[in-house]
């Protein structure tokens, strides 16, 4: 009988991101329902601080340890994982709605034969290990819920800040060191190197905090206003479509349908008019705050607040404030 939550463990330079940790913590909290055992699936060379940093927070530790892990490719994740899952047999299978899991996850449903929920917002489970997953659609406009047939593994992929990251300081995981039996000759992809992007912001998916800028911001170099107030709160940047396709900033910046799924818990759009491709990037922010000078600017229309001005005015005056208020704090 199938059994089991496993996460898909995803790291960078030996470190676990985020989301997983996210994706682990409730895992925990839904075998409390279920009675079912959290195993962490990882895989690479290497990671021994990223093991130990997962003790916390799984019953088992499932290591494919192996070079042909790093850097990522779908090839050799697929066949790291597909034979381990059919060995195991777990209910469960979640990782992160992350360009990896975007690519990863419809070819691991298709391997297994098995249902696949995309980009979720929320899940919920049965004291059966039934999950129920919660998606948007049409930007979300309208928001689905999905179950899964008795088929196994449920799969979903889930959207950064859905869940909070709680360790259990009383759980130590055992660690399951496996030594995968894979020809290298087979696989016919190969990374021959990055580039990495500019700046050492969180990325904007997985920031609990992202000011943004639009066309309102006039040329490039006044994005430094915007960046003044990122490091004040520790948030992120982002942008709108028409800024990238000026070049004023980078693709990896870009919220909206062309762009990236935020789920922030505070979105601060500056200068944004609310075009449809832009907003429905951020549809799943917690709270949405928008600076316009146009009182019918279409994003007023998903603001939680929202000022009427001049973006040139209020962002220093905002960034003063603030530096203020958090240093009375400390």
């Amino acid at each position: 009988m199938p059994n089991g939550i496993w996460v898909l463990v995803e790291h960078q330079d030996g470190k676990v991101k985020k989301i997983s940790l996210e994706l682990l913590s409730a895992g925990i909290e839904f075998s409390k329902k279920t009675g079912q055992e959290v195993g962490a699936v990882l895989l690479g060379s290497g990671l021994e601080e990223a093991v130990n940093s997962l003790t916390p927070y799984a019953d088992k530790i499932y290591w494919i340890n192996d070079t042909l892990f790093i850097p990522y490719t779908s090839e050799a994740y697929l066949a790291g994982i597909v034979p381990l899952v059919k060995e195991h047999q777990p209910s469960i299978l979640l990782g992160g709605a992350t360009s990896t899991g975007k690519d990863l996850f419809p070819r691991l449903a298709m391997h297994l034969q098995t249902g696949y929920v995309p980009d979720c917002t929320g899940l919920s489970i049965e004291e059966n290990g039934k999950l129920t997953a919660l998606r948007p659609l049409f930007g979300g406009k309208v928001f689905a819920e999905v179950g899964f047939s008795e088929v196994r593994p449920q799969m979903a992929t889930v959207r950064n800040n859905v869940f909070l990251i709680k360790e259990h300081p009383d759980r130590s995981a055992q660690i399951i060191s496996i030594t995968p039996s894979m020809d290298s000759s087979l696989l016919k992809k190969k990374v021959v190197g990055f580039e990495k992007a500019e700046g050492t912001k969180l990325d904007i998916t997985e920031a609990d905090i992202v000011v943004a800028a639009g066309r309102g911001i006039k040329a490039p170099e006044h994005f430094k206003l915007i960046e003044d107030l990122a490091d004040v709160l520790n948030a992120s940047v982002g942008t709108t479509r028409a800024t990238v396709d000026e070049g004023w900033r980078d693709l990896k910046d870009q919220i909206g349908k062309s762009g990236k799924n935020i789920s922030a818990k505070l979105y601060m759009a500056f200068g944004i008019s609310g075009a449809i491709h832009h907003v429905l990037g951020i549809g799943t922010c917690k709270t949405v705050v928008a600076v316009d000078t146009d009182p019918n600017a279409l994003i007023f229309n998903y603001a939680d607040y929202g000022i009427v001005g001049d973006l040139f005015q209020i962002v220093p005056a905002l960034t003063e404030e603030l530096k203020k208020v958090l240093a009375a704090d400390r």
